[in-house]
């Protein structure tokens, strides 16, 4: 069941996390991956939020795992920054690694906190 659940998630996530990083792009005539940064630094704070929220197994594997996992992802982010530099864009990629790990520890945490402080 719990792999159903994770399916379900990313079958939800992984669009989410195309369609969006499409729209902020075609927003932005630039070369700096503001897609990517966009959906991973909202993930992360939704995944803040869930992690600080009491909840079970199920909902954990539906949200965090199946979900979130889906909507971020590493991968690109990696690939856009190796892109950025191999292209002469290295101040870009650069920034890109500093917002995305700043930003994203940063959401997670404020995420975690909103939570703590709604529960507890």
């Amino acid at each position: 069941m719990t792999v159903l659940l994770i399916a379900l998630g990313a079958a939800v996530g992984a669009p989410l996390r195309y369609l969006t990083d499409r729209a902020v792009q075609a927003r932005h005539d630039s070369a700096f991956p503001w897609g990517t940064l966009t959906v991973n630094v909202f993930g992360s704070l939704l995944l803040g939020v869930l992690v600080g929220l009491p909840a079970g197994p199920a909902v954990s594997a539906l949200l965090s795992t199946g979900f979130c996992g889906a909507l971020t992802t590493y991968s690109t982010f990696s690939y856009e920054t190796l892109r950025l530099a191999r292209t002469g864009h290295r101040l870009f990629a650069l920034a890109n690694v500093l917002a995305s790990v700043t930003a994203g520890l940063a959401a997670a945490a404020a995420g975690y906190a909103l939570a703590r402080a709604l529960t507890g």
